[in-house]
């Protein structure tokens, strides 16, 4: 039979195909959303620091998610990311180039989904994450240096018929920065009642770089007076980056401060959204963990001090400056994970890190109000 309009063949009407993964896929967005209804929003702890006058300290506390982190949701909009994009299919093998909490949260969603699961990662990564990746069924692939996760990753998933969920390029497009309960939407929400409703800064340390996209782009979307500073680590290629305009900038050495960090500029991070950039030596973000645990009574993460040392340096200037206001940055994990490393003491002299003089800065800063700009200033 042949088109009347046109004289070619016409297709012979045999019914249309049928999508034998559309129940899967229905089932597993059900999954996720449900997740994500259950635990995307997390307290908003407000500490008093007797020493910071007309300063609001706010630190919305990632480490109460379901996984401990602040890469719950990351790893949850990746998943419906390359399920949506058709990459994830019923019994995909899924793989990830990942330092820890990225690939403990990923397991987690891995195994509610029943599908396979492949952590790439350092083998100097905490035994508690990896026990955690484990925990949940994930298998960890380990490598020598941080700079050959990719190239392993990738070469898993493709000698696996599987998906490289690449959290490194994926992460600043997987999640909707316009809104729909993201962290940054989530922060603003919360602060509506408080006495500076919009914060003056948001400070917060770069893994992948989403993070900050996410924050800094909603606050471009919704026209916030809010500035947004990335605080570095001391063995890493994002300061660099920023400050030279060079984004093939990287670094020798690997990151001492798991989960932030990185050797290279990943695709996933956005100069353009962020204001302003310091890097800290890894003895400040050590300490400023210390103190921070104490004030709170319980342990936080090492990237939670790197967050919260960028804080108290943006608070300084604006206490110099005369300026009142309120400063939002995150708990990203719990220091469970780094009872090994950041709070052992036989760990940190191996490592030559002496926190005790950042400690007594930033007690003294916190008590009193009292500090040295110049002490207080990051490494360049």
């Amino acid at each position: 039979m042949t088109s009347p309009n046109t004289g070619l063949p016409c297709p012979p009407l045999t019914g249309l195909q049928a999508c034998s993964d559309h129940t899967w896929v229905k089932r597993a967005i059900g999954i996720l959303q449900g997740d994500g209804r259950r635990s995307a929003d997390t307290h908003l702890v407000n500490p008093v620091f007797r020493g910071l006058k007309g300063i609001s300290i706010y630190l919305k506390d990632e480490s109460t998610h379901p996984t401990g982190s602040l890469k719950h949701r990351l790893a949850r909009s990746l998943f419906l990311y390359g399920i949506c994009n058709g990459r994830i299919q019923q019994g995909t093998t899924l793989v990830e180039a990942s330092s820890g909490s990225t690939a403990v949260s990923e397991s987690y969603f891995a195994h509610l989904l029943d599908l396979p699961f492949i952590a790439v990662m350092p083998k100097s990564t905490s035994r508690q994450k990896i026990e955690a990746i484990e925990r949940f069924g994930g298998r960890c692939h380990f490598v020598e240096s941080p700079r050959e996760v990719y190239e392993v990753a990738a070469r898993l998933a493709a000698e696996t018929g599987g998906y490289y969920l690449d959290q490194f390029t994926f992460a600043e497009r997987a999640t909707d920065w316009r809104g729909n309960n993201n962290i940054a939407e989530s922060i603003f929400d919360q602060m509506r009642g408080e006495a500076h409703p919009v914060p003056r800064w948001v400070v917060m340390s770069a893994g992948t770089g989403g993070t900050s996209a996410t924050i800094g782009r909603y606050i471009r979307y919704r026209d916030f007076d809010t500035r947004l500073c990335v605080v570095d680590v001391e063995h890493s290629a994002f300061y660099e980056a920023y400050t030279t305009g060079n984004p093939g900038a990287t670094c020798a050495h690997p990151s001492r401060i798991e989960g932030i960090g990185r050797p290279r500029v990943e695709p996933s991070f956005i100069p353009g959204v962020v204001d302003h950039m310091i890097k800290v030596p890894d003895a400040a973000s050590i300490a400023a963990m210390h103190v921070l645990s104490d004030r709170l009574f319980r342990r936080v993460g090492g990237s939670s001090g790197t967050n919260f040392f960028g804080l108290c340096w943006i608070a300084a200037n604006m206490m110099k400056a005369g300026e009142e206001g309120s400063l939002v940055s995150l708990i990203c994990d719990s220091g469970d994970r780094y009872t090994s490393t950041y709070y052992n003491p036989d760990w940190l002299k191996q490592n030559d890190i002496d926190i005790a003089p950042y400690v007594a800065l930033t007690e003294t800063f916190l008590d009193t109000g009292e500090f040295r700009l110049d002490a207080l200033r990051p490494i360049a």
